[in-house]
């Protein structure tokens, strides 16, 4: 079974304003509620692609229930733990200016909440995946990611984080099989920025070297590259077509490689099905359904080096 495991979830409230101005009162000329976090967006699009999972977050709240409702309604089961206090966070996200958003803070997570997480992630074992993605609640320790792999550490569980910087970082001395960092995360990491793909194959190299299994490295509209756990190294530009909306789209690159490893343990299939889900959700006003990623995916080559250049 997979799991994901979404910290602090959200709805997010999509919204495109035209003409906007600061100062003045704007009015939108379309919205959209839809359920969010980085895990839940996994979790969604795994689900489109007919790969049953499920969700494990915490609901607080009015807009917690509503996280969970609409979850459920696209297919997912959410084993959601409830918190006492405060509300899910609402983020607001302002499609017609790329990458603007507010996000919201989100409720307090109580230790008898973690805890109750903690239960539900001992129950794992053997063929089990899990997805540790996005942030952790101020008021949860830290150390939450290396906590949750130390406790799965032997039990042949496989793990996929996607996190920022220190989360990822301190997450490689338990050997994930997978991290995606974004080209901007990498850059955080290393003190670097990265213009192409060939600038960024060394560093995706180095995060194997530092514990993780496969490094897939989302660049936006220069594309991708994957340093394979069998030492080879993939990279592909980004398909044509016209950016709507880039919120979620890396999160379906990881559902889209997953989906590809799981079919046939092939690295070659994972990263075009990573690509070709990352690139159909930019090109959506949302996630992308099975129908999108199917299409683009004849349009997602790769290159590939059979060994670390």
């Amino acid at each position: 079974m997979i799991y994901t495991v979404t910290f602090n979830p959200s709805l997010d409230y999509l919204v495109t304003v035209d003409d906007f101005k600061l100062g003045l009162t704007n009015r939108t000329s379309s919205e959209r509620l839809v359920p969010g976090g980085k895990g839940l967006n996994v979790s969604m699009v795994l689900g489109t692609l007919g790969l049953e999972n499920t969700a494990f977050g915490f609901a607080a709240g009015f807009t917690g229930a509503e996280i969970v409702r609409r979850v459920e309604e696209m297919g997912v089961r959410a084993d959601f733990i409830p918190v006492r206090e405060g509300f899910s966070r609402i983020n607001l996200k302002l499609q017609s200016i790329d990458g603007t958003e507010i996000n919201g803070s989100g409720p307090p997570v109580d230790r008898e909440a973690v805890e109750a997480l903690m239960a539900r992630l001992d129950a794992l074992g053997e063929g089990d995946v899990l997805v540790l993605a996005g942030s952790i609640p101020k008021s949860m320790p830290e150390d939450s990611y290396e906590r949750i792999l130390a406790r799965l550490a032997g039990r042949k569980v496989m793990t996929v984080v996607d996190a920022e910087k220190e989360l990822l970082v301190r997450a490689l001395k338990y050997r994930p099989f997978l991290v995606k960092p974004n080209s901007h995360e990498l850059g955080e990491i290393f003190g670097r920025e990265f213009r192409t793909r060939r600038e960024a194959v060394p560093y995706g190299v180095k995060l194997r070297e530092m514990g993780a299994e496969n490094v897939l490295v989302s660049m936006a509209g220069e594309g991708a590259v994957l340093a394979a756990g069998d030492g080879s190294i993939y990279e592909s530009p980004a398909p044509a077509g016209r950016l709507v909306s880039g919120v979620g789209a890396g999160d379906a690159m990881v559902a889209g490689f997953l989906a590809g490893w799981l079919s046939g343990r092939d690295y070659g299939r994972a990263f075009r099905m990573g690509i070709a889900a990352g690139s159909a959700s930019a090109f959506s006003r949302h996630l992308a359904t099975r129908e999108e990623i199917e299409k683009i995916y004849p349009a997602c080559h790769a290159a590939y080096e059979p060994r670390i250049p």
